[in-house]
């Protein structure tokens, strides 16, 4: 076997792996393993800013970060790991920007920050300025950024290496198996500690905004396991992505005066949030330009409605709703300080559309984008196995494929990079900390043969399914079933085609023999992943008979605290899902209904 030992292994190379395996190195030996090089991760699509209560501009406070954070959950967050978040997302940023992220400025040399949906001032109900942003590649200026202090620290990198299998031994955290893309071999890497940091699972749907790398790899090995994932019933749909492509247009957007229009060239927002109109939240808005489309009222027709930035646009709704710049004048703006603010949004419309947002409106859709569930972790990144808040030694998760819960139901934009950050710092330092004191557990004989049978069985299966066409079809039937809108007799026929889908996939034969670079292998076993996943959600969004947030039923078309105000626990025992429960952490906030 090829071993490699380390105090600390990271999976995963996005902002909380990078933010992880930094701070983790200050205090043990560390490796980051990710089937990208770092640069490629998917945080750098992140566009529009990450959150924190500065008041660069007006007046703002972390408690009202708190409380919009809450609100923006349905009351389905942790309050005290929220708490804990919004308190240090401002050292956050700082840190960031001491490390050298270049940051947009005010006239006065502060971070400069644009409102973002659900950000609002508490006391009048306003927008607040909270989003600080760099353009609109704040993501990628975070990877950059924190991939450099890696490289300063001497962490250790192996890129291009796909993680397969965790490993346990007497009930404690062992290490993983990975193999090496390049050539096919299979690595262990025996550790006591071990953070999951792998991102979401977006690739499960039709349309998202997903790098194709967010296959759900680090939720399917855990759960193979036997560690179980949390609310996997929340997914978020993002209100703006491109139509037919699902390419992010950045809710950054609006934050500069963008609104939305339907076929009838009618602003619409106004219907389903009066006050913070276009900045609803993300669950909010992308419900509202699916009920106009379902109604008849998308462009002609078609399913999907303009995002309009044209600078006169702006300027005339601007005026309409008396917004004003920061020294109390009439908002303006021009379109070369649009192209200053969104030069990569501008690029994209150019590009893939043929559409000047300048001149013209973006024709729009929304797209799966975000997950609020996954692996269960404390607010130190700890994960936790069952209703009890027990840690399961060494193993810990930040980033998109854990579940704080910091977002409960649905995410606030901005809040998944101030996440990252945070989360992915004092997972590092936690299992830094547990590294010091642990023991490397006794690596078995056959640490690899799972591994190695989970890619034989795809090697040798009979050649009867095709691995596109589960993958295609699985896509469809999640969009079209599990998506904005869910119901009963629509999610049971889900979970058929998926059982369906998952007994056909023992079937898929690799045609490609080679080891080197085998893309259609690993393509394959992260079909599988996906599938796992995808039968998981629809299972526990069956499960959920209420609406809340990003998960939104039909035939249950209301919030039911009194019996669902619990958070989901779910494990795969035999092929079968078992649900289990975990109650909310409420500190300050009691549930009420959500009013933008």
């Amino acid at each position: 076997m090829n071993i490699h030992q380390f105090d600390v292994v990271v999976v995963g190379a996005g902002g909380a792996g990078l933010m992880a395996g930094l701070y983790a190195s200050r205090g043990a030996k560390t490796a980051v393993i990710s089937k990208l090089y770092p640069t490629r991760s998917h945080t750098g699509a992140a566009q529009g800013g990450i959150s924190a209560a500065f008041g660069n501009y007006e007046e703002d406070k972390p408690e009202w970060h708190t409380y919009d954070t809450v609100k923006g959950s349905d009351y389905l967050g942790d309050q005290d790991a929220i708490e804990f978040m919004t308190n240090e997302a401002i050292d956050a940023v700082l840190e960031l920007e001491h490390m050298g992220l270049p940051f947009d400025r005010t006239p006065e040399g502060r971070i400069s920050q644009r409102p973002f949906g659900g950000h609002t001032n508490n006391e009048t109900g306003k927008p607040v300025r909270r989003a600080c942003h760099a353009a609109d590649r704040t993501g990628h200026m975070i990877l950059q950024t924190l991939y450099q202090q890696c490289l300063k620290n001497k962490v250790n990198f192996f890129d291009e290496y796909q993680v397969l299998d965790f490993l346990i031994v007497n009930g404690k955290t062992a290490g993983v198996v990975a193999v090496e893309l390049a050539t096919g071999e299979l690595h262990t890497f025996h550790a006591k500690a071990v953070i999951f940091a792998t991102g979401g699972h977006g690739r499960i749907f039709e349309v998202t905004s997903n790098a194709y790398a967010y296959t759900g790899d680090g939720g399917a090995v855990l759960l193979r396991r036997g560690i179980p994932l949390e609310d996997m019933e929340f997914f978020q749909f993002h209100p703006t992505g491109i139509y037919k492509l699902g390419i992010l247009i950045t809710e950054g957007v609006r934050g500069e005066g963008g609104i939305l229009i339907n076929g009838k060239g009618e602003r619409f927002m106004p219907k389903y949030a009066p006050t913070v109109k276009d900045l609803a939240s993300r669950d909010v808005v992308s419900r509202a330009i699916y009920t106009e489309i379902r109604e008849g009222r998308g462009i002609n027709g078609s399913n999907y409605v303009y995002l309009d930035v044209r600078p006169e646009s702006v300027i005339k709704y601007a005026a309409q709703d008396g917004r004003t710049n920061p020294d109390g004048t009439p908002y303006t703006i021009t379109g070369e300080q649009v192209l200053a603010k969104l030069p990569d949004i501008i690029d994209f419309c150019r590009v893939y559309l043929g559409v000047d947002p300048l001149t013209q409106m973006m024709p729009i859709q929304p797209t799966a984008h975000y997950t609020m569930g996954g692996i269960p972790t404390n607010k130190y990144g700890e994960v936790i196995i069952d209703d009890k808040n027990t840690a399961f030694p060494g193993l810990y998760a930040a980033g998109e494929c854990a579940c704080v819960s910091v977002h409960g139901a649905n995410r606030l934009g901005t809040n998944s990079l101030l996440d990252l950050v945070v989360f992915g710092k004092h997972a590092g330092l936690k299992a830094a900390e547990y590294a010091k004191t642990a023991e490397f557990e006794k690596l078995p004989d056959d640490a690899e043969a799972d591994a190695k049978s989970q890619f034989e069985a795809l090697r040798h299966g009979s050649g009867k399914a095709n691995a596109f066409d589960i993958t295609t079809e699985m896509k469809k039937v999640m969009f079209d079933l599990v998506g904005i809108y869910r119901n009963e007799s629509g999610m049971k026929e889900a979970i058929e085609k998926l059982k369906e889908l998952k007994s056909r996939y023992k079937e898929v034969c690799v045609k490609d023999t080679g080891k080197i670079f085998n893309t259609e292998l690993l393509n394959a076993w992260e079909l599988g992943n996906m599938l796992e996943i995808a039968d998981v959600i629809a299972e526990c969004a069956l499960n959920r008979k209420e609406s809340r947030g990003g998960h939104s039923r039909e035939d249950y078309p209301k919030r039911d605290d009194q019996n669902w105000l619990k958070h989901t626990l779910v494990w795969k025992k035999d092929g079968k899902v078992k649900i289990g429960y975990k109650p909310v952490a409420i500190t300050k906030y009691q549930p009420k209904e959500r009013v933008y």
